[in-house]
């Protein structure tokens, strides 16, 4: 985890940037010795979310699977993927 005061963010935010972007990681910010914010690069932001997204439709896909839903096998869904991007081209 690193952390930085917000002192550090106003007398030397190229540093922050710098740091946010190298370990692509947040970099948690304090104010008066408690955490006040969070800071990470547009990449990493993205990635989490993307992250979180793909999570959120994994964590569905397996309630709808428990709840008993049709389901379709591993090989099915690669076959419909490929039949798919062969209507494409």
């Amino acid at each position: 985890m690193i952390i930085k005061s917000s002192t550090t963010l106003r007398n030397d935010y190229s540093a922050i940037s710098k740091l946010a972007h190298e370990k692509a990681e947040p970099v948690y910010i304090t104010r008066n010795g408690e955490g006040d914010l969070v800071v990470m690069s547009i990449e990493a932001f993205e990635r989490r979310e993307a992250m979180l997204d793909l999570r959120e439709k994994l964590l569905f896909a397996e309630h709808q699977r428990l709840s008993g839903e049709p389901v379709i096998s591993l090989d099915e869904a690669h076959k419909r993927l490929k039949d798919k991007i062969n209507e494409k081209i």
